[in-house]
């Protein structure tokens, strides 16, 4: 019987910096599926995705992406990886010389099917996606971080990538906007069926759409599986982890 191919797997891998950022962490994400990594900052969150796009080789181990072994790929066939994974960085990376629009048709005149007649239709059909169309000719200078984050994720989907990774979508973004990007996040893991692996201290954006949750303590994979089960385990990080979010939910009187 063959072995079942994940669309993302990381196998036993290791990578050292100073020290020990990853430590024996293994999981997978299949096609259309949401994975959260979680845990302390300095743990090997941004790290992981960072192997995954290809920026980061690990020292040990094998790292699968798009159903391939990519450990050892050249930046040439990175490149092509690239086209079907893409990553909203947690700056949001836009040009500040170029509006919301121009910021999308640069990622649309990335892609080989491009059509320039339809352009400024595709870019409007985008920015519609992520209720930001009033937003076309504004430069990001003058948009919230919130904002940013939801046109990064409008140039990403103008690649028509099969899997998004996020940094972080909704750290220093306020309550009404980070419900914005979670119902955004979850728009497009149903109707286009997008593969994802989320960062995040959110707990809330982990619970609502995640399906997976791996934790990361001193750069070892202390948890992996349900996101339900999560609450369940009796682990004293992940015990400690949880409890600090129920304090932070308290409201001040």
């Amino acid at each position: 019987m063959s072995e079942k191919l994940h669309y993302i797997e990381f196998r036993h891998v290791y990578k050292t910096f100073d020290h020990p950022i990853l430590v024996d962490v293994s999981f997978d994400v299949d096609a259309g599926e949401t994975l959260a990594i979680i845990g302390r900052s300095g743990v090997g969150k941004s790290v992981s995705l960072g192997h995954i796009m290809g920026f980061i080789k690990p020292d040990e181990g094998r790292v699968i992406v798009s159903y391939q072994d990519t450990t050892d790929f050249t930046e040439a066939q990175l490149r092509e990886i690239r086209k079907k994974v893409t990553m909203v960085f947690q700056s949001g990376a836009l040009f500040d010389s170029l509006t919301v629009a121009e910021n999308i048709l640069f990622s649309l005149e990335l892609r080989s099917d491009y059509d320039s007649k339809n352009k400024e239709d595709v870019v409007d059909g985008l920015l519609s996606m992520v209720d930001l169309l009033h937003f076309r000719d504004v430069y990001p200078t003058e948009l919230s971080t919130g904002h940013k984050r939801a046109v990064a994720i409008a140039r990403a989907l103008a690649a028509q990538p099969e899997c998004i990774l996020y940094d972080e979508p909704t750290t220093m973004v306020d309550p009404i906007m980070s419900d914005v990007l979670i119902h955004l996040m979850l728009k497009l893991k149903h109707d286009l069926k997008l593969t994802a692996v989320v960062v995040t201290h959110d707990l809330d954006l982990m619970r609502r759409v995640a399906d997976r949750v791996m934790f990361l303590y001193e750069g070892k994979a202390i948890y992996f599986g349900p996101v339900k089960d999560l609450e369940k385990s009796d682990h004293p990080h992940i015990r400690e982890f949880l409890a600090m979010d129920r304090v932070e939910m308290v409201p001040s009187i």
